[in-house]
């Protein structure tokens, strides 16, 4: 589902429980924005699932993976099942995919992941991955962006269960009109935002990674991918950010001791 000006939102605070064990290699993803207007990207994604994937152990899609979803309810839409079925066949293949919601597909629930053969994940997540291996913090990105107050206070407004369960009891067609204003002023708002308070801010981020025990945070969201390192009461923290799909089919990966970046141009 989307926001109304596409920035990002507030920081975390308290101790992050463990979420899952997951096995490894583990690749992530996130903002593919998928839609019927992106063909190009759809097709991306399928081959993705179709070829790189597979050699996969986990596969983590941290947000939106869609351009919105409007509720389980349109699972069953032509293009939403293709999507769901491929997601599958991959789950079907022994690959573990891990499913957060962003902004966009933040009304992704049981309906979806039943349908993907994903596990939903919590945002933000801690993963173990066995052995010596250090714990790795996802998120999808938006709950960092602390200085975006007017998105701050959308994203809570849209997270409350009351809220969510309110609009999931109107039609579908009503809420997808809807959805598609929201689009459409996202679009507008962005253009008069300054791009700093669209970027993570530096004391939330630090609070994060202190809840967390000071792992690596692997987040994405902004669009602006890139490897930061954080000095946060005495430990040197790595912060990963993912890159979009609008032209290079991206992803990272992780084999237990090296984080390396991976991606084709879309055609």
């Amino acid at each position: 589902m989307p926001t109304p000006d596409d920035a990002t939102g507030g920081g975390a605070a308290g101790k992050v429980p463990d979420a899952v064990t997951a096995a490894l290699p583990a690749f992530f993803i996130s903002d593919l924005h998928l839609s019927e207007d992106r063909p190009d990207t759809v097709a991306a994604f399928l081959a993705f699932l179709d070829g790189p994937a597979r050699s996969a152990a986990s596969l983590f899609i941290l947000g939106d993976l869609f351009e919105y979803w409007a509720g389980d309810d349109d699972i069953d839409s032509p293009f939403n099942q293709r999507i769901g079925s491929a997601l599958r066949a991959l789950a079907d293949s022994g690959v573990h995919i891990l499913f957060m919601t962003g902004n966009r597909d933040l009304l992704a629930g049981e309906g979806f992941a039943h349908a993907s053969g994903a596990r939903l994940l919590p945002d933000p997540s801690l993963v173990r991955f066995g052995g010596d291996v250090a714990p790795v913090l996802l998120s999808h990105g938006d709950a960092l962006c602390t200085d975006d107050v007017a998105y701050q206070t959308y994203r809570s407004q849209v997270r409350d269960p009351e809220w969510q369960c309110g609009f999931l009891s109107q039609p579908l067609a009503a809420r997808k009109a809807f959805i598609e204003s929201l689009r459409q002023k996202s679009e507008m708002a962005k253009r008069d935002k300054a791009l700093d308070i669209m970027d993570v801010n530096a004391e939330a981020v630090a609070a994060l990674l202190r809840a967390s025990g000071y792992p690596t945070l692997v987040h994405g969201h902004t669009h602006r991918p890139a490897r930061h390192e954080h000095g946060v009461d005495g430990h040197r923290c790595v912060r990963w950010v993912l890159a979009d799909w609008h032209g290079t089919a991206t992803w990272l990966q992780f084999d237990g001791s090296t984080m390396t970046t991976h991606g084709n141009l879309l055609r």
